[in-house]
């Protein structure tokens, strides 16, 4: 089976998850990565390094910046004429975009947010949430090429083996760009949770302690509470909808169907009552542990440990126990 991995990267700054496609990619056998963009050499090296047998690279000043059409134009003809049988992405909201567009060019299907992949020859078999991560459904592209972009920490990433070289094919972009980017605003620092191995997560519930006075502030206290934990423990601060709409974090922090799916080692879910909205983004974390003063709480039975108490003394406690049993 010739099977492809597309390299998802912005200006050269690469997508954890681009990496975990590549390992299994190479698990299937001689694997190619695919770059596109403009100076993209470090990123082709860095495909090597993580397993990649060859690098099909188009660099070219048109796609120095994403926009659909150039790229779904490159993609589909780079697919059209060496005709690879899988295509691997991760799944981001540029890939989505890119794989529907290159299967309807190439008359072929994609199938997104893909968990579990089994090959048997040529079929590939692959697993999938369907209605809001409720039920997991095994199917199957009958058309080729077949894409396939693969859900964040549902694959393992490879080790990156340094200084690791291959044979490097330059192609030439297909694109009449007509539009040009003048420029970006960002309007807080970048924040991806998606690839956080340990997410510490508020709900309403952080902003629930009158003695610290109005919401707000007492939102302040309990954020800060949880990002003490996550950075003790080397991950990210993640939020509810419920936090987010009160405007107690920004929607970065988002996790659920609004906002980020996650899948980390661990995922601590302090004062969040586990509406389905939210438990669509966290239910495949491999560890969950609940802090709560509703032992009624839903994200009770979705959690491996459970605390009933009021995480405004339970996370002040805890940070300090693991401090003291990591020698921090």
């Amino acid at each position: 089976m010739k099977t492809w991995v597309y390299i998802d990267h912005f200006k050269g700054e690469v997508q954890v998850a681009s990496w975990e496609a590549l390992g299994l990619g190479k698990s299937l056998g001689a694997v190619t990565a695919i770059v596109l963009g403009s100076g993209v050499d470090a990123v082709a090296k860095a495909a090597f390094e993580y397993g990649a047998d060859e690098v099909i690279v188009v660099d070219d000043a048109s796609l120095a910046d994403y926009r659909a059409e150039p790229f779904a134009s490159t993609f589909s003809a780079l697919a059209s004429s060496s005709t690879p049988d899988l295509i691997l992405l991760p799944t981001t909201a540029r890939t989505r975009e890119l794989s529907a567009m290159c299967a309807v060019d190439l008359n072929s299907g994609v199938l997104t947010d893909v968990s579990a992949l089994s090959v048997d020859g040529d079929k590939v078999t692959v697993t999938r949430p369907i209605y809001e991560g409720k039920v997991l459904e095994k199917t199957v592209c009958n058309a080729k090429p077949q894409f396939v972009t693969l859900r964040g920490r549902a694959f393992p990433k490879p080790a990156q083996e340094a200084g690791r070289t291959g044979a490097v094919t330059k192609a030439e972009a297909k694109a009449d760009v007509k539009s040009s980017v003048e420029g970006y605003s960002a309007t807080e620092a970048a924040v991806n949770i998606g690839d956080a191995a340990v997410i510490v997560s508020g709900g309403r519930g952080v902003s629930n302690n009158p003695s610290l006075g109005d919401e707000k502030a007492a939102a302040e206290k309990g954020f800060a509470l949880l990002g003490e934990l996550a950075g003790l423990l080397g991950g990210a601060v993640g939020a509810s909808r419920a936090a987010v709409d009160g405007g107690f974090i920004t929607y970065a922090h988002q996790v659920g169907q609004t906002g980020k799916v996650v899948a980390p080692d661990l995922y601590i879910a302090c004062g969040i009552s586990g509406a389905i909205q939210h438990l669509v983004g966290m239910r495949n974390a491999k560890l969950i542990v609940a802090i709560n003063k509703d032992a009624e709480a839903p994200i009770f039975k979705q959690a491996r440990f459970g605390v009933v108490g009021d995480l405004f003394a339970v996370v002040p406690a805890l940070t300090v126990a693991l401090r003291k049993r990591l020698g921090k």
